[in-house]
C-alpha cells in the first residue's frame, strides 16, 4: 500500500503551480506589450538609480562658455541657460521624478484603501459618511486642490505629491469599495465568518487579497498620471527646488527660453510621455491578466 502511494504521488507534483518568477515570464511571453513597458521602465528606473556614476556630468556645473548651446559631441543634447548638460540633469531628474510618482501612489493607497475596506466592508452610517467624505473631495478640481494643499504644507517636492497623494486617495477608496461590496457576499467570507473568524481576519485574509485586483492596476495607472502631477506642480514652482532637478523643473526652465530654443523642453517632455505610456500600457496588461473574463483573448 506504501509503494502503491508513492507511485501515485509522483505525477500530483507535475501539477504544483510554478513559482512566482516562472509565472511572470511567462506572462511576459505571452504579452510583448507589457514585456516592453516593463523594460522600458527598468531601463528609466536603473538610469536614475545609477545616475551618478552614468552620467557625464555634475547636474549643478555651469559654464558661462557654453549657455544655450547645440547638440555636441562633448554634449549630447547640449546645455541650458546656465551652461549645465541637458543629458545629465535628464538622468538625475529621472529619480526625483520616480519619486514624486511612487510617493504620491503611495499616499493615495495608504489613506484610500483601509477607508474603500471599512466602508465597502461594514455599510450602514460609516459606509455613508465615507462616502461623503470622498464625494467632497472628489467635487474640487485635483489639480487646483494639489495646489491648495501645497500652499497649506509648504512648498517643496515631498509635500506637493503628498498633495497629489491626497488627490488620489479618494478614487482608491471608491474603487476598493465598490469592489468590498461584492465580494463580501461571496459564500467563502461567509463560511469564514461561521467559522468565528473575526471582522479584522475576514477583512485581511478573505476580503482584500480578491478585492485588490482592480486596484493593483489603477494604482499603475495613477503612476502616469503622477508623473504629469509632478511636471505640473514643479512648472508654476511649486514641486521640486532649485538646486534639485526633475523633468518638470527642466521643462519650466525651457519655458523660459522656448522661443530662442524650443528643443530644451523636448528632451524631458519626450521622457515624461515615453514613462507615462510605459505606466498605461503595463497598467492595461495587468487588468488584462488579472481579469478573468479576458484571459486567454490576447
Amino acid at each position: 500500500m506504501t509503494n502503491l502511494t508513492l507511485s501515485e504521488a509522483e505525477p500530483l507534483s507535475h501539477w504544483e503551480e510554478p513559482a512566482l518568477p516562472v509565472r511572470l515570464l511567462r506572462w511576459l511571453r505571452r504579452d510583448p506589450r507589457a514585456a516592453i513597458s516593463l523594460g522600458i521602465l527598468v531601463i528609466i528606473l536603473g538610469a536614475a538609480l545609477l545616475a551618478p556614476w552614468i552620467a557625464p556630468y555634475s547636474p549643478t556645473d555651469q559654464n558661462d562658455e557654453l549657455i544655450l548651446a547645440g547638440p555636441s559631441a562633448a554634449h549630447w543634447l547640449g546645455t541650458d541657460d546656465l551652461g549645465r548638460d541637458v543629458l545629465s540633469r535628464l538622468i538625475h531628474g529621472g529619480a526625483n521624478s520616480l519619486y514624486a510618482a511612487l510617493l504620491a501612489v503611495s499616499v493615495a493607497l495608504a489613506i484610500g484603501l483601509p477607508l474603500g475596506l471599512i466602508a465597502g466592508f461594514t455599510g450602514g452610517w460609516v459606509d455613508s459618511a465615507i462616502s461623503r467624505l470622498v464625494d467632497t473631495f472628489l467635487s474640487f478640481p485635483a489639480i487646483i486642490l494639489a495646489v491648495a494643499v501645497t500652499g497649506a504644507m509648504g512648498i517643496g517636492l515631498t509635500n506637493a505629491m503628498f498633495s497629489v497623494g491626497l488627490v488620489f486617495a479618494p478614487q482608491i477608496a471608491r474603487l476598493i469599495r465598490a469592489r468590498t461590496l461584492v465580494v463580501r457576499q461571496e459564500l467563502y467570507v461567509d463560511a469564514a465568518r461561521c467559522f468565528g473568524a473575526s471582522p479584522a481576519r475576514l477583512l485581511i485574509k478573505h476580503v482584500l487579497p480578491n478585492a485588490v485586483q482592480p486596484v493593483i492596476v489603477q494604482s499603475t495607472l495613477l503612476l502616469a498620471v503622477a508623473l504629469l502631477a509632478e511636471a505640473s506642480l514643479s512648472f508654476l514652482g511649486l514641486g521640486v527646488q532649485l538646486p534639485e532637478v526633475s523633468w518638470g523643473s527642466m521643462i519650466a526652465r525651457g519655458y523660459l527660453y522656448m522661443s530662442i530654443v524650443p528643443e530644451q523642453m523636448y528632451a524631458p517632455g519626450v521622457l515624461i510621455m515615453i514613462t507615462a505610456v510605459a505606466f498605461n500600457a503595463l497598467g492595461e496588461s495587468l487588468r488584462s491578466a488579472l481579469d478573468p473574463t479576458t484571459q486567454g483573448h490576447g
